[in-house]
C-alpha cells in the first residue's frame, strides 16, 4: 500500500533502521546542515535525519538526508531494499509508462489542522535552514516544490526550485528558463496578471521525486505520481486560490508571483559543488497563507557536492524519465540506462545497447540529447556494448580504455541547452548553452572481424557460486582443490 503523508514513509525509515532522531537543540544557522552534511558523508549515506529540536522554533521538526542512500529510494518507491539504482530506474519505466492515475479531489486534510492568513502571515516563523556560510539566505525550499496552473490548459505543474526567504511576506524563488513553471508564468505576463502558486515541504515521497524530474510540459507529476506510487494522490482545494495540494502534506505556502516583478535571490550551494544565482534578480513568492500540520515537519536537502539527497533522486528520475523517453522512440537494442549519482543524474549518462545496423550507436546518442530529459543540460553520452554493466564504474572504465577509439568514436555537438546552474561554463547569458559529447564504446556493427571476448566456463561458475562458503573453511584447505580438480574435466 502506498505511503500517505510523509510520516508512514519516516515510521518504515525507522523500522528498518534507517532514520535518527536528534532531539539535542541545533541551530538552524549553519549546525543543522553541518550535522547533515558530515552524516551524509558516511559510507552509504548516512542515516535519513529528524531534527526535533530546532533552535527558537518549538513543536517543528526538520528532516534531511531522507534519500542520500540507495537503500531509502527503494523504501519510497516500495521496492525491495537492495534493488540497485538502475533496476529502480527500470521498475520506474515499467510503472509509469502509458500509464496516468489521476489525483483525488477531497475537501479537506491534515495540512488544514493550522492556518495563518493575512497579517499574521511570517515565514520566518519557519525553521528554514541557513545551509553553507556563502548561501545568501535562510533558503525555505530545498526539498520543496511549486504547483502552479497553465493559464491556457488548466494543467497543473509540480517543479522544484529553491526558495529563499527575503522579508515576512516574501520568498524570491529561482525559476530557470524554459522550465514548465517559468513557461506557465509567459501566460499570466501576457495578461499582465499574478500567477496564483503553492508552495509544498513536505509530503509522500512520490510527489518530490515526481516534482524534481523532466516531463513533457502537457504532463501533470500528480498523475504520474499516481502511476508511479499506484494509487491517485489525494488533494485539497488551496485556501487562497484555485490550486490543488497534497491535503496530507506537512507544509503550504500559497500566495501568488507577478510577472517582471523581482528581488535579490541567492547565492546559494548547488548540487554542481558550486555558489549559483546571484548575478540576476528573481521573481518571488508574495505569501498571502501558511497552513500546516501538528507537530509539522520540514523537509530539507543540503543540495551541496555530491553525494546528496538531490544527486540520489536525480540519479533515478532523470534515468528513469531519460529511460521512458528513449523507449517511447521505439529505437531497438537498447538495453540500459543509467545515469550516475556524481553527475547528479543528468549531465553524464551511461547507455548499454546492441548496435544492430549501421548508425545505430550514433542514432541513440544522439537520441539521448533530444529527449525531453536529455535537451536539458545533458553534456556526456557514453555508449557500452551490452555485456557492459552501466552502473559498474570498473566495466565502464574498462569499455573506454580497451573499447573507445578517440578519432571514430567522438562526436562532438556545439550548441545544445544548458542549465545556468553549470560551473563549467561563463557567468552570464552564455550559461543557457553548451557543447555535448557522444564517447563511443561500441564494437561497430559494420566490422567484419570483430574482438572476441574472453569468457568462463558457465557449469564451472555455477559450482564455484554454490559452494563459495566452503572455500573459506578449514576443511576447504584440503578438500576442495581436490574436488574441483576431479569436477574439472566433466565440467569442461
Amino acid at each position: 500500500m502506498p505511503f500517505q503523508d510523509l510520516r508512514q514513509f519516516l515510521a518504515r525509515l525507522e523500522a528498518e533502521d534507517h532514520l535518527r532522531r536528534i532531539r539535542k537543540e541545533v541551530d538552524w544557522n549553519l549546525e543543522l546542515s553541518h550535522i547533515a552534511k558530515v552524516n551524509e558523508e558516511q559510507h552509504g549515506g548516512g542515516k535519513a535525519l529528524l531534527f526535533e529540536n530546532v533552535k527558537a522554533y518549538p513543536g517543528w521538526s526538520v528532516l534531511t538526508s531522507a534519500l542520500t542512500a540507495r537503500e531509502r529510494l527503494a523504501l519510497a518507491l516500495e521496492m525491495p531494499i537492495n534493488a540497485s539504482l538502475m533496476n529502480l530506474s527500470r521498475e520506474w519505466v515499467e510503472r509509469i509508462q502509458h500509464k496516468r492515475v489521476p489525483p483525488r479531489v477531497v475537501d479537506s486534510g491534515p495540512v488544514r489542522q493550522h492556518v495563518v492568513q493575512g497579517d499574521d502571515v511570517d515565514i520566518f516563523k519557519l525553521p528554514a535552514p541557513w545551509f553553507y556560510p556563502g548561501d545568501g539566505g535562510r533558503y525555505l525550499g530545498t526539498a520543496g516544490y511549486l504547483i502552479s496552473r497553465n493559464l491556457d490548459t488548466g494543467r497543473l505543474n509540480l517543479g522544484t526550485y529553491r526558495l529563499m526567504m527575503v522579508d515576512r511576506k516574501r520568498a524570491s524563488i529561482q525559476m530557470i528558463k524554459a522550465k514548465d513553471g517559468e513557461m506557465d508564468l509567459r501566460g499570466y505576463a501576457a495578461q499582465g496578471i499574478p500567477m496564483p502558486v503553492a508552495y509544498i515541504c513536505g509530503a509522500e515521497p512520490s510527489l518530490f521525486l515526481c516534482a524534481s524530474t523532466l516531463f513533457g510540459l502537457t504532463e501533470s507529476e500528480y498523475e504520474i505520481a499516481g502511476a508511479l506510487r499506484g494509487a491517485p494522490v489525494e488533494v485539497t482545494k488551496a485556501l487562497t486560490n484555485d490550486i490543488l495540494v497534497p491535503a496530507a502534506a506537512e507544509l503550504v505556502i500559497e500566495g501568488e508571483i507577478m510577472p517582471g516583478e523581482t528581488l535579490q535571490e541567492g547565492p546559494f550551494g548547488e548540487y554542481t559543488g558550486h555558489y549559483s544565482g546571484k548575478e540576476f534578480p528573481k521573481e518571488y513568492i508574495n505569501v498571502k497563507a501558511i497552513t500546516y500540520r501538528d507537530s509539522p515537519i520540514l523537509w530539507s536537502t543540503t543540495v551541496g557536492k555530491p553525494v546528496t539527497d538531490t544527486h540520489m533522486i536525480m540519479a533515478v528520475n532523470r534515468t528513469a524519465s531519460l529511460w521512458n523517453d528513449l523507449k517511447a522512440m521505439n529505437i531497438p537494442g537498447i538495453k540500459a540506462v543509467y545515469g550516475p549519482p556524481a553527475s547528479a543524474g543528468r549531465m553524464l549518462v551511461i547507455i548499454s545497447m546492441k548496435p544492430m545496423y549501421h548508425g545505430h550507436s550514433t542514432q541513440v546518442g544522439l537520441a539521448a540529447f533530444a529527449t525531453t530529459t536529455g535537451n536539458y543540460g545533458l553534456k556526456t553520452v557514453i555508449l557500452v556494448d551490452e555485456d557492459i554493466d552501466p552502473e559498474n564504474m570498473d566495466q565502464v572504465i574498462f569499455a573506454l580504455s580497451f573499447k573507445y577509439q578517440p578519432d571514430f568514436g567522438t562526436q562532438i555537438i556545439k550548441r545544445g541547452r544548458s542549465t545556468p546552474l553549470d560551473p563549467s561554463l561563463p557567468i552570464g547569458d552564455a550559461r543557457y548553452m553548451t557543447s555535448r559529447i557522444i564517447l563511443d564504446c561500441t564494437t561497430p556493427y559494420e566490422w567484419k572481424e570483430k574482438p572476441k571476448p574472453i569468457f568462463l566456463d558457465e557449469k564451472m561458475l555455477q559450482y564455484v557460486k554454490d559452494h563459495w562458503d566452503e572455500y573459506f573453511s578449514e576443511e576447504a584447505a584440503v578438500t576442495l582443490p581436490q574436488r574441483v580438480a576431479e569436477m574439472a574435466p566433466a565440467l569442461r
